[in-house]
């Protein structure tokens, strides 16, 4: 199931969109694929996710004369036709204003800026299986090197190794709009059970120091805090106290 027409009737079983008999069709084929059905698997979780996240905005009172909401198939065709480019921007954009308020009132984040995006980001790239990110670790200096210069001071990429993780590598995301429009950096990694955890680094208006501070949404936990020029916030769905361990090797990585 590689080809075009196929895709989409994948796409179209993530989104319920097939009837009875292409449902059994699709899941007959996912038991003979394993890969592809893991594939579908974190796109069913990518959808719920972000599902939890936005459908509340979708529903606030507006101020703009807009028609209902277009019906699920018809908006599922719709994102399927923007393709993998179109939608990663769309989410990125997305990310980007929910992270400083433009939805309108009432979804102002519970968290300081930076632990709320990283929440979004966490639940709208984690689930990924092929393109979880950019650059790969594979290719970590130019990947740091790459975010330092979008960022606008040099960058580390922290080792986890002794927490068991290792990097997987990292992307930009859009400014949150609250420190000039400077972009956002994620570094990712990932353990041997496939357990992933996302750190988000950004350039702050001050350079006070700052302690650990704990955030939380949904199974999504948060440690973020001031270094130096960046704010860091590192998210994961780890109970709180081995994601405080993990924050502060991060921290020890950077105050050797």
């Amino acid at each position: 199931m590689t080809d075009a027409l196929n895709e989409e009737k994948l796409h179209a079983y993530v989104d319920g969109a097939l009837d009875a008999d292409e449902r059994r069709a699709v899941e007959a084929y996912l038991a003979a694929h394993p890969d592809e059905a893991a594939r579908v698997r974190a796109y069913i979780a990518q959808n719920q996710a972000l599902h939890r996240l936005f459908d509340p905005v979708l529903d606030e009172p507006h101020a703009l004369r807009v028609g209902a909401r277009p019906a699920a198939a018809n908006a599922a065709r719709f994102w399927r036709s923007l393709g993998g480019f179109a939608a990663t921007l769309a989410l990125g954009i997305a990310i980007g204003y929910v992270a400083r308020g433009q939805f309108g009132r009432g979804v102002a984040p519970a968290a300081p800026g930076i632990a709320h995006q990283a929440v979004l980001a966490h639940a709208a790239y984690v689930p990924e299986v092929r393109h979880p990110v950019e650059v790969a670790a594979a290719e970590e200096q130019h990947l740091v090197g790459w975010l330092s210069k979008r960022l606008g001071a040099p960058l580390r990429a922290p080792s986890l190794a002794a927490a068991g993780y290792q990097l997987l590598g990292g992307r930009l995301l859009p400014a949150a709009g609250e420190v000039g429009n400077a972009p956002v950096a994620l570094l990712m990694y990932e353990n041997a059970q496939g357990r992933r955890l996302s750190l988000l680094v950004r350039r702050e208006s001050s350079s006070r120091d700052t302690a650990f501070r704990f955030s939380q949404s949904g199974e999504t936990r948060v440690f973020y805090w001031i270094d130096g020029p960046f704010g860091y916030a590192l998210a994961g769905n780890l109970d709180k106290d081995s994601l405080a361990a993990v924050a502060r090797l991060v921290y020890q990585q950077l105050n050797p």
